[in-house]
This record gives C-alpha cells, structure tokens and sequence, in this order.
C-alpha cells in the first residue's frame, strides 16, 4: 500500500499543478490557523501599559528624590540636614548602578528559588524590543530601579546625624546586592520560593518595608545612640520641609501601587483608591491617639501617621478593597504610633526617624492583614473573610523569613565594616554637625 501512495503522489501533486491549486499553497493555507494562534498567544507591546508604567516609574522615583530626601531632611537638626538629604541622593545614585550590574539579574532571572542568575549581568541580552509581559524590558527594569532605590534610602533614617558617610555608602551597596536583591527574587522572581508559596506582597510590604525597617532597627542598635539620646533637644529643624516631602511621598505611591499593576487596568484603579484610603486613615488615625495621649495633635504625628498607612497597604494594595483599607489604614497608625514612641522607650533603641517604627511595623502589619481581607475577586486569592485562614499564616511565614534573613545579612555586613573600616562618625563630629565636616558644607 505504501508503494501505491508513493507512486500515486507525483500524480497527485500533478494533478492538482493543473488545476491552479499548488501543494504548497495548500500546505501554507493549512498551517495558517496554527501560526495564527501561535501569534495571538505571544505578546505583544501594549502602548497604554507602557505609558502608565513609565508614568509610574517617574512618580516612584520622585518618592526618593526629593520626596524621602525633603522628609528626612526636615526631621534632623539643621547642623545635619545636608548629610541627611546627600544620603538619599547619593544612595539613588548607588542603587541605579548596582542594580544594573547584578541586582536586576539576581532578582528577575530564573535561577534558584532563593537566588536568581547572573545571566543578564549589566543586562546582558536586553535591547529596545525586549518584552516583559506588554511592556518593553527597559520599562520594567526602570521601574523595579525605583524600588530599588527607594529601598535602602529608608534605612538611612535609623542611623541619622551618627554613620561615616563612606561606611554608609559601602553598606548599602552590599546590602543591596546580598540582600535586597534576593528578597526580591523570593517574593516576585521567577521561582521565587515566597512566591511559590503563596505569601502576597503587591507592591512591596515585605521587600521593601519590613525588610528595610528591619535593617534600619539593626543599623541603630550596632551603632549605638546618638550623643545626648534621649535627654538632649533633638527636634526637627524644619516640619514644613517634612510636610513637603511626606506629600510627595503620597503623590508618588499611587506609581508604587498602582503602578504594581503594569498596566493600566481596573486592578490599578483599585490598588490606587484603596491607596488614598489607607494614606488618610493611617494619618487621622494617629493624630487622634496623640491627641488623646498628649493633649496636642502635631504636624509630624499627622504626616508620620500617613506614611505608616502608606506603608501598611502596600502589600494589599491589588489584593483588598475599600473596607480593608479602611481598617489597615487605621490599625497601622495607631501601632506605628506605639512603635515610634512606646516600643522605642521601652526597649531603649535609638531608631532616628522612626525606619522600624514606621517602616518594618506598617509592612507586618499590612502583610498580616492583607491575609485578613484578600478578595478573590480582585488578586485572586481569597483572604480570612473569604474562608481562607490559612492566608494569614502564610503571611506571617513570609514576614518571618524576611525579618530572618534582612535582620542577620544586615549585622553580618555592618559588622565587617565596623571592623574594616568603622561605622561611626568621631564624637566631635557627630557633636559639631556633619555637613560642614563630612561635606564642608553648611546651611545658613
């Protein structure tokens, strides 16, 4: 039989030659719908994603510079708002370099589930056509820069007005790469072990805060109180530059949350409302504690309480609605509260701008409760409310694993530098001001 059809093909194809119908038409017209289905499922770019997300990167970046920079600067003493602000400058710097070399490779390429590759070492491989999902490569790494960025520059307001200005920038390097940019890898990473367990974290409640605020809580304690802690005056300087910076840092979440999406979509729009909720709440929320326990509401009770509920929906910002973020906002300005002031006393840390009390304490509080209040309808995974109790457990594992990890790669590091090098400023310095004597420069 097979000898016939091998006979028989020549006359076929011939036979349908003369009839204006060549096989290889035929064989195109039959391979049509495959190559056609091929093509729908491969992405493709989507200009709307794009502009949103370069949107966001810009309003992330903003946080930091000046935004963080402005909060930060007007907390200290004026003799140190230039080394205070040039942290947070010199830090956007640093993390953008490094980032680059490894630290986009280490977190966004498969690998294992701790640690990605170094196969897009100073992004080896990337060009202008390059995809991540709808947006171009170049977009995404940009965004993820901002994060990045912003991260270690929190951790700067633990040690503030005391911390060598080289052994600060030697630690956030190394910091960065050994343990920003893995955690990173564990929550979003392709393998991610966090991810693969089922730990939620939008927009970075335990990448970028507690595992922040827990270095910043280790930075304080390794270096010690600053000189005259907690007897001697050190109010803030400048609130009005606080204010300033805070409102910025509002501004630019809506690009860290909403932005999260990468596109521009109706889970945007959500991680954005439930944002401005969590803001206004956390701030009230504050206020009206203070006000209670000391008889005053004040401008940086008020700012500091918005930061907190900034900080507490950021990991549930694409995964609660409007109710949940109704009661992040108003838990974590009422346990930050406690944290700046009540925790601080009694355990007896010097944490300068309140890094853990804001930072490290909002994100566990908001990763804990995005366990509470997920909606399947919204992120796809139900919360406590929705049944699924064991949400919560498994973001308590994921807050455990980063307060682990950040807490010991951080002593280790400073540790080391401490012994290369010294971590502290000398007492003459740090008692004369360190802008005129790290930088030689001056406000007047």
């Amino acid at each position: 039989m097979s000898r016939l059809f091998l006979l028989a093909a020549p006359l076929v194809a011939g036979a349908l030659g003369l009839a204006g119908l060549p096989v290889a038409a035929l064989a195109q017209d039959a391979a049509a719908p495959a190559a056609e289905a091929a093509a729908a499922a491969a992405p493709t770019l989507s200009a709307g994603d794009t502009a949103w997300v370069i949107t966001a990167t810009a309003l992330v970046l903003f946080m930091t510079i000046p935004g963080l920079a402005l909060f930060y600067g007007g907390m200290v003493r004026k003799m140190n708002v230039l080394a205070t602000v040039m942290q947070s400058f010199a830090i956007c710097c640093l993390a953008s370099i490094i980032w680059v070399v490894a630290g986009y490779s280490i977190a966004f390429t498969e690998g294992t589930p701790f640690f990605g590759s170094l196969d897009k070492m100073l992004l080896a491989g990337v060009t202008k056509d390059s995809l991540s999902g709808v947006i171009p490569e170049t977009v995404f790494i940009t965004f993820q820069m901002t994060f990045a960025i912003i991260t270690p520059a929190l951790i700067a307001g633990a040690f503030a007005d005391r911390m060598k200005f080289s052994s600060m920038l030697v630690f956030m390097g190394f910091w960065s790469l050994l343990i920003y940019a893995p955690v990173t890898h564990w929550v979003w990473g392709p393998g991610g072990y966090l991810l693969g367990d089922g730990v939620l974290d939008y927009a970075g409640g335990t990448v970028v805060h507690i595992n922040a605020g827990v270095a910043g809580l280790v930075a304080a304690m390794v270096i010690g109180k600053r000189k005259g802690y907690p007897n001697e005056n050190f109010a803030p300087h400048n609130l009005v530059l606080s204010l300033v910076g805070a409102s910025m840092l509002w501004v630019g979440w809506f690009g860290f949350n909403a932005g999260s999406a990468l596109a521009a979509d109706g889970r945007a729009g959500m991680a954005m409302l439930v944002t401005q909720i969590a803001a206004a709440t956390g701030g009230m929320s504050w206020l009206i504690v203070e006000w209670v326990a000391k008889g005053k509401p004040s401008i940086l009770g008020i700012i500091s309480g918005a930061v907190a509920g900034l900080v507490a929906i950021t990991p549930a910002s694409g995964f609660v609605g409007p109710v949940g973020a109704l009661v992040i906002g108003l838990v974590s300005g009422i346990i930050c509260y406690w944290g700046a002031t009540g925790l601080k006393r009694a355990l007896g840390y010097d944490d300068s701008l309140d890094a853990f009390g804001v930072h490290g304490l909002g994100g566990i509080v908001g990763a804990v409760l995005t366990g509470v209040f997920a909606q399947e309808a919204i992120g796809g995974t139900a919360g406590l409310l929705e049944g699924n109790a064991g949400q919560v457990v498994t973001q308590i594992y994921g807050i455990v694993a980063t307060i682990v990890y950040s807490a010991i790669g951080s002593f280790i590091l400073l540790k080391v530098i401490d012994v290369v090098m010294g971590l502290r400023v000398d007492e003459d310095v740090e008692r004369d001001g360190l802008d005129l004597a790290l930088h030689g420069e001056t406000i007047h």
